[in-house]
């Protein structure tokens, strides 16, 4: 799997305003901004990524996947700091 195939799996089931996906062909790194993360907590808004594989993390497609996740709120106010 590619880095390119793996975001658009994850962007096919979540409305994302922001989706960076890197990684080596198992292990996988996301910044992900989507508004239904809104009133999400941390483990809930993983949850809801890992609906989108599906089986493909039970069937090691997708080793493992690290997530930094954002409401386009918090998006908004980490990229406005200077």
């Amino acid at each position: 799997m590619t880095a390119e195939e793996l975001r658009s799996i994850i962007a096919a089931g979540l409305a994302c305003d922001h989706l960076v996906v890197e990684g080596d062909g198992r292990h996988w790194s996301a910044v992900i901004v989507s508004p239904e993360f809104e009133g999400r907590r941390s483990i809930q808004r993983h949850q809801r990524v890992y609906a989108t594989l599906g089986a493909r993390m039970q069937t090691d497609e997708v080793h493992a996947l690290s997530m930094k996740t954002f409401t386009p709120a918090e998006w908004a106010a980490q990229h406005h700091q200077s």
